[in-house]
């Protein structure tokens, strides 16, 4: 059955109205759909719905509810992902992915070893990233779209660490802990925000490694062999998700 997701001011008590231009197209001219058939709906913020199409023209498709039930698909750990800026089309799988993982948020960071340096023209790209995280929601049924943000340097991304319970990044030179290891030391406490540090094509950088750990972010391997950056932050989440998730 079909995702799409409304605004809570696009709900009353017992329908829905669907007013998104590219919406409507793709439901009514796209999917064919007609009045009688079943859709879900998420308001984006708690709820999902099952509703039936009962009225369908070019300025909205309204919906009666069937059933309402709070999101069933959204994980309980709070993931944040701060992904090296890579090469050009690794973005669009980094995202998509990391959507269907379950990461509510993701923010690209320019590293020091960043192939692609911000000329100014990056944030033209976020809207792209942003279609992509919504479709692939819609995919997976996910009952949130997660945004990507702005781009952001490696000052600006320490600067936002503080406000998750944990930070971690896996890192090609830790030789000491594993990431099932720094997740099994989480045992007993009550961890709900977490920000997975992703380098570049590179790598981290010393510098910067050093500076990660002297914010309190906790360096972790994800095994003997080097791992792409797309790779990096689909393993370290879904890991995470695995041993984390309630």
């Amino acid at each position: 059955m079909r995702r799409f997701f409304v605004t809570p001011d696009a709900v009353s008590d017992e329908f829905i109205r669907i007013t998104a231009p590219e919406d409507i197209s793709h439901i009514s001219k796209v999917l064919r759909m007609k009045v009688g058939d079943i859709l879900d709906i998420s308001d984006s913020v708690r709820w999902e719905y099952n509703c039936e199409i009962i009225e369908i023209n070019d300025e909205s498709i309204v919906l009666r509810i069937l059933d309402k039930q709070s999101f069933a698909r959204e994980p309980e750990i709070n993931i944040t992902l701060f992904q090296g800026v890579p090469k050009q089309g690794k973005m669009e799988t980094i995202v998509q992915k990391n959507t269907e993982l379950g990461v509510i948020e993701i923010v690209p960071v320019f590293m020091s070893r960043c192939v692609v340096t911000d000329n100014g023209k990056y944030d033209k790209k976020v809207k792209r990233y942003n279609t992509i995280a919504q479709e692939a929601a819609k995919q997976c049924k996910r009952g949130t779209i997660p945004e990507v943000l702005s781009a952001v340097d490696f000052n600006g991304m320490l600067k936002s660490l503080d406000g998750f319970d944990k930070v971690i990044f896996p890192y090609e030179n830790e030789e000491k802990d594993t990431l099932k290891k720094v997740l099994k030391s989480f045992e007993g406490e009550d961890i709900r925000n977490i920000a997975v540090v992703i380098g570049p094509e590179g790598g981290f950088s010393d510098s910067e490694a050093q500076r990660l750990c002297e914010s309190g972010a906790l360096s972790a391997s994800l095994g003997k062999t080097i791992l792409r950056t797309e790779t990096a932050g689909i393993v370290a989440v879904a890991m995470i998700m695995y041993e984390m998730e309630l």
